[in-house]
């Protein structure tokens, strides 16, 4: 009894695998990439938005933080510096854009770059966040 058992649990077995149908994968659909970004002082709802990184900007009296927001349609940024001879303290804040409130947007994450100015050069300063942790120099 017991072998027959096993018998047809096996045959059930590869009766199922054999009806397995492969699906062909589907091509991943493209969302829009991230990019420079324009700063909006003007943010609805703003919240403190953390920098993921930085490089040097362009421009000498620049840094570039980079960090990841919601959909450019709807949400904008805004950057606080604080600078002294040692640090650039850079404070993001997101919110949504005044021209996006009460419309539906949807949600998606964006990677954005703003370029800071400065009042002088980075030279060898520190960058950190609004938290005041040093952020790791670009490689």
């Amino acid at each position: 009894m017991r072998t027959a058992m096993v018998m047809v649990t096996a045959a059930v077995i590869l009766a199922a695998s054999g009806a397995v149908a492969w699906a062909e994968p589907t091509a991943v659909p493209e969302v829009p990439g991230g990019g420079r970004v324009t700063e909006d002082p003007s943010l609805v709802d703003v919240r403190p938005l953390a920098v993921d990184s930085w490089s040097r900007a362009r421009d000498a009296n620049a840094v570039a933080v980079n960090f990841t927001s919601g959909a450019p349609t709807c949400s904008g940024v805004h950057a606080d510096v604080h600078e002294t001879a040692d640090d650039v303290t850079v404070a993001l804040q997101a919110g949504t854009l005044p021209d996006a409130v009460g419309r539906m947007c949807i949600m998606l994450a964006v990677f954005g770059t703003l370029e800071v100015p400065l009042s002088a050069p980075l030279g060898d300063r520190r960058v950190l966040n609004a938290s005041a942790q040093a952020l790791d120099k670009p490689r």
